[in-house]
């Protein structure tokens, strides 16, 4: 669709080793973009995976190991990579429980790895850019940073705090040649979700087919899964000349959930 616009470009994508995360950084790999993966392991699986990308897409991909809770984790991983034209912040995680049982220690970690990383890379990320004369910060949010759900409190507050986050960022970048936005993905069908459908179906014995329409996307009046390659498209569009003037939004990929 943009061909290898993206040559000579180097992205950073947090928590791409699976999911929407090496969704996105496969659709910048097609795009012509040099990658630089991420998770908080350090298997031989990991690094395969950079070399499989690689190989695939004739680009240059290394996979570096950070942990996403960890502040000067996060910087290092900037710092490590030495170029980051893209910033894609997508590492997260999920806790659900009702607030007067929501775990301290689960708190803690969502809003660091959801949250707080975002910050810290874009704190390192924005002077590299900045030198470099161009960039795209790109922070993948949810619907949840629109919305809310029960039980959902501390990702339903990182969510929003990176939508908050992403306006800054563009503010501070406005009359550069930087932009800054959240994509908002609503139920993505990635490996964990496909995980979660047996167990729902025995919980509410249920056949897949009830599960996914009554239970998973209840919210998401199209009645379908956004997928990967549709996350990682927009980010791609995020990065071409279309998008220039495109700086401090939201980009909802959810089946129309937030426009309930």
């Amino acid at each position: 669709m943009f061909q290898k616009f993206l040559g000579g470009k180097t992205a950073i994508v947090t928590g791409s080793n699976s999911g929407i995360g090496l969704g996105v950084a496969t659709e910048l790999a097609k795009a012509g973009a040099d990658l630089v993966l991420n998770s908080f392991t350090d298997s031989p699986d990991d690094h395969a995976l950079a070399e499989k990308l690689a190989s695939e897409h004739g680009v240059h991909v290394r996979y570096i190991q950070a942990d996403m809770s960890k502040a000067e984790d996060c910087r290092a991983l900037i710092e490590m990579a030495g170029a980051c034209d893209i910033l894609v912040n997508n590492a997260g995680i999920q806790h659900v429980a009702p607030i007067p049982e929501f775990p301290v220690e689960k708190w803690d970690a969502i809003i660091a790895i959801n949250l707080s990383s975002a910050f810290h890379t874009t704190a390192v990320a924005l002077p590299i850019m900045r030198k470099a004369g161009w960039g795209r910060v790109i922070n993948i949010a949810s619907a949840h940073g629109l919305t809310a759900s029960p039980f959902k409190a501390a990702y339903v507050a990182a969510k929003h705090g990176i939508v908050g986050l992403t306006k800054v960022t563009a503010l501070e970048t406005a009359h550069e040649a930087i932009t800054a936005n959240a994509i908002c993905p609503g139920y993505v069908l990635t490996p964990i979700v496909e995980k979660q459908i047996p167990d729902q179906m025995k919980a509410n014995n249920m056949s897949r087919e009830d599960v996914i329409a009554k239970v998973m996307l209840q919210r998401q009046p199209s009645g379908q899964f956004a997928t990967v390659e549709q996350v990682g498209g927009t980010a791609v569009f995020l990065c071409s000349q279309a998008a220039d003037q495109i700086t401090g939004t939201t980009i909802s990929v959810d089946g129309g959930w937030t426009a309930l």
